[in-house]
């Protein structure tokens, strides 16, 4: 029987197909965790080839003790995807992501054949429906944080256009097969520790098997970044702006965002003046610019489509409000961001955003119905806007969230002694029960 050791240094194989400095989102998780991880352990990243430009090049420029980096690539790849890096997208990348998964399992084994690992863990994709290819190593298994249980309330589907309607059905056709594969029900039952983004991943992982599942964001923003969005400068109380940044998805909200913001522009001498900034692209635009039109909303609302990181993050310092109404969203990197720079959330309860915006540092709006939601959604919009004191309270909660529970570099530390724990327990498991932790509301 094996026992932790404090401090020890374990030898980690590490997957994460997705994997690139300098990203947010899935390849942001991916090159944090492997990046931070080599502080407390002995890390081979195992990555999708793909990305080998990219990693190279931050790696000369800054080197990374204790991390090995191993790529990854099917057998007769098109070099426009492995050479220069190009992107797939929808069911082109989540087939290959899948394939990976089963080819790159050959690798581990060679890797775990001469390094001897002490523990293996899935990163990336955070997804709870596909297989993990480090899950049969004969070693401890840590799955997670993945996510992907979430769904929209089906109240609300009257809302969405055909195209979104669509996704959604696909989305839950794929997970209910995807489900009965015998590998990913293999991969479920063989994680010694688990970790679920949400409730709703929570519950999907233990119908597969998976006996110990905690809840745990996949998210983090980096010492560095909250430092820097902590001195974004406090607002005057003039005419207000609220901003959504996000793909212009059906499953987003936008839609929710517009026709709230004009109900209380209409109703509310708060919102003299305020303006709705939504930023992103994605296939809805031009519904939603017709619904801006219909709404008579077209003076206030500015569209500025995709925005890089930093001119984002810029825009975000001169708002007041961030409202995120996304129906099912596993991370929300956004919301994080927000708090961090002290700006209130105004959100749906939701997903990531009921697990990531705690009361004292936003609104939290009910959604069963569309016309409620709207409502919610409208009334906190307009009581932000008369109430600065309020916004700078919850601003100042927003931070210290944000500092207590989602900085990098903490979060990975105490990763590390997850794992230590996991490598060290008898039979490779936390426990028989699952330990369910609530959704952070401190």
């Amino acid at each position: 029987m094996r026992t932790a050791i404090p401090g020890k240094r374990l030898r980690v194989l590490l997957s994460a197909y997705a994997c690139l400095p300098g990203w947010g989102t899935e390849p942001g998780v991916g090159w944090h965790t492997a990046r931070l991880m080599a502080r407390h352990h002995d890390v081979w990243l195992l990555t999708y080839a793909g990305f080998r430009r990219a990693i190279d090049a931050e790696l000369a420029e800054r080197p990374v003790p204790g991390l090995h980096v191993v790529y990854h690539r099917l057998p007769f790849e098109h070099a426009r995807f492995v050479e220069d890096g190009e992107w797939r997208t929808g069911f082109a990348e989540q087939a290959h992501y899948y394939a990976w998964q089963v080819t790159a399992g050959a690798l581990a084994r060679r890797l775990h054949a001469g390094a001897r690992f002490d523990l293996a863990a899935h990163v990336t994709f955070v997804k709870y429906w596909a297989p993990s290819a480090v899950d049969g190593l004969g070693i401890p298994f840590v799955w997670g944080p993945v996510g992907g249980g979430e769904s929209a309330p089906r109240s609300l589907y009257p809302t969405f256009s055909d195209a979104g309607l669509r996704y959604e059905r696909r989305r839950d056709a794929a997970r209910s097969l995807f489900e009965r594969d015998p590998r990913v029900r293999r991969t479920a039952r063989r994680a010694a520790l688990a970790f679920a983004t949400t409730e709703e991943t929570r519950q999907r992982m233990q119908s597969l098997g998976a006996l110990s599942v905690e809840i745990r964001s996949a998210i983090g923003l980096s010492e560095a970044e909250v430092a820097r969005l902590a001195a974004s400068p406090a607002l005057a109380d003039g005419p207000m702006r609220f901003l959504a940044m996000g793909r212009l998805l059906a499953f987003k909200g936008h839609r929710f965002a517009l026709e709230a913001f004009a109900s209380a522009a209409r109703d509310g001498r708060e919102m003299a003046g305020a303006e709705l900034w939504l930023v992103g692209e994605g296939p809805e635009r031009p519904a939603l610019e017709v619904l801006v039109r219909e709404l008579g909303i077209g003076d206030r609302v500015r569209m500025p489509g995709h925005l890089p990181r930093e001119e984002a993050l810029r825009l975000l310092g001169t708002s007041h409000v961030l409202v995120q109404p996304s129906l099912h969203e596993s991370g929300g990197g956004v919301a994080l961001e927000a708090m961090a720079a002290g700006r209130p959330v105004v959100c749906f309860d939701l997903g990531g955003s009921a697990v990531h915006v705690c009361p004292d540092a936003g609104v939290r709006v009910p959604a069963d119905a569309p016309a409620p939601a709207i409502q919610g959604l409208a009334d906190a919009m307009r009581a932000l806007a008369g109430d600065a004191d309020r916004r700078r309270a919850m601003g100042a909660a927003g931070r210290l969230h944000v500092q207590r529970h989602f900085v990098w570099e903490r979060r990975i530390a105490d990763l590390a002694e997850r794992y230590r724990a996991v490598a060290g327990s008898a039979e490779a498991r936390v426990t028989n029960t699952p330990a369910i932790l609530a959704r952070i509301d401190a």
